[in-house]
């Protein structure tokens, strides 16, 4: 690198670091707040955004831009039913999902839009299915902070260590190395949230297979855009792209977590 690049590769890190402040503290706050009503409005249409967000670029990435507004149109249906006003998360709603993704289906003449429905509302009906069972503000920031822990670990880990690609026709940059230190990291995580704040001792059991499935979830929208030629899925964060950019391991791990919870809860 040479000096002349240096500001602006600093300035790069500097909004990165900035934005991702901002975007944990605002998730937190809404996790936090999430028991009061204005707060469970406020979860609700943050996970709202994010869903509608993901169904957008979705729609870009496989190239079925001309009928983005109906599959968001669809989508909004299940997600409306996911309002503290109305029935919440439920299998319902988990209904209604598969409903709009069968809607989008029929009219675009294609599944690869309708998948992206399914893609985006699972995830949001688990994040708002974990947040109202008990303990779920611990559960749902152990949730999201595992996907954080195996990003954070996989990067320095890979970074430090280098050595073989973990899918280099997927992502060039991910390296064995990597899934391992973000498991590592995950699991050591989650054994301090058991330590000190009574998350149960299978969760943190739970965390290392998670953490692989949220570093196959990044792989996967890596796919995803390597197949449509584009660098980020968007362009809505500075310095960190789109929201699919952000929530690509959430996306397969929150719906794991609800289905494990719905079941050993029972």
């Amino acid at each position: 690198m040479n000096n002349s690049e240096t500001p602006a590769v600093q300035n790069e890190l500097r909004t990165r670091v900035v934005v991702g402040v901002a975007l944990v503290a605002v998730t937190v706050f809404t996790l936090v707040v999430g028991n009061h009503p204005i707060g469970q409005h406020a979860l609700w249409l943050l996970v709202t955004l994010m869903a509608m967000g993901i169904l957008s670029e979705w729609s870009a990435l496989v190239g079925r831009q001309e009928n983005k507004k109906l599959a968001i149109y669809a989508l909004f249906i299940p997600l409306a039913l996911m309002s503290p006003l109305a029935a919440g998360p439920s299998f319902l709603a988990l209904g209604m999902i598969f409903g709009a993704a069968l809607f989008v289906s029929v009219f675009d003449k294609s599944l690869r839009l309708a998948y992206g429905v399914i893609y985006a509302g699972l995830p949001a009906l688990a994040v708002l299915y974990l947040r109202g069972i008990d303990n779920g503000l611990l559960i749902l920031f152990w949730t999201l902070a595992l996907v954080w822990a195996t990003d954070i670990g996989a990067y320095f880990a890979g970074r430090a260590i280098g050595g073989p690609k973990l899918a280099p026709k997927f992502s060039p940059n991910k390296t064995w190395a990597g899934l391992v230190g973000g498991v590592l990291v995950t699991a050591l995580f989650s054994f301090v949230l058991h330590a000190y704040w009574q998350l149960p001792f299978r969760l943190v059991l739970l965390s290392m297979p998670l953490a692989v499935v949220a570093q196959m979830g990044d792989l996967f929208e890596s796919w995803l855009k390597r197949q449509a030629g584009a660098k980020d899925s968007g362009t809505i964060f500075p310095g960190h792209g789109g929201v699919m950019d952000r929530l690509d391991g959430l996306i397969p791990v929150a719906p794991l977590v609800a289905v494990f919870m719905l079941v050993t809860n029972s």
